[in-house]
């Protein structure tokens, strides 16, 4: 699999690569996020294809380059922010800041990727970001300082949230919510 001549890779093994499973590599082909020919009954995704869904080179053997460095690793965090007891117009308001925050420009040129759900039975909101630790550090930590007191969309029951006692801010990684 780390054959430096390879062009074409399995759903497998491109799921491996990717820490993917493998139905989801598949449901990106499908979809046309991942471009992959099929032969016979399976599908081959090139190296080119590959590097084109990760904006990455593909993998090659982990000898060190010419310049004796091995290669950078790609990290990719992903974290799932819940928000309880959140009203629709906070909820929205928090959706757009959060996603305007993302596509401002920065410094690296990492991509940060947003996704937010509002659950209006429930008074519940998912953020899912991806994204590089840092940038998806900075952006944790303007959600979770807009949702603090007095600033128009945590507890302050003055500004029409609906929300209760607190909101839970936890991620995937396990950090803790400072409130």
């Amino acid at each position: 699999m780390s054959d430096e001549g390879r062009e074409l890779y399995s759903v497998g093994e491109v799921a491996e690569l990717l820490g993917l499973h493998v139905r989801t590599v598949r449901n990106y082909v499908r979809d046309g996020r991942l471009k992959a020919v099929r032969i016979g009954k399976q599908y081959r995704i090139s190296k080119a294809d590959f590097e084109a869904l990760t904006s990455l080179p593909a993998p090659a053997a982990e000898d060190p380059s010419p310049s004796g460095e091995l290669p950078r690793r790609h990290l990719e965090v992903s974290s799932i922010v819940q928000i309880d007891a959140i009203g629709p117009d906070a909820a929205n308001r928090l959706a757009t800041l959060v996603t305007a925050s993302a596509q401002s420009p920065r410094d690296t040129p990492a991509t940060l990727r947003v996704q937010t759900v509002y659950d209006k039975e429930r008074a519940r909101m998912k953020i899912v970001i991806l994204g590089d630790a840092a940038t998806t550090a900075d952006l944790l930590q303007l959600v979770d300082g807009v949702l603090g007191p007095g600033n128009g969309m945590g507890n302050d029951p003055d500004h029409g949230t609906g929300r209760g006692t607190g909101h839970d801010a936890g991620h995937d990684a396990g950090a803790t919510h400072r409130g």
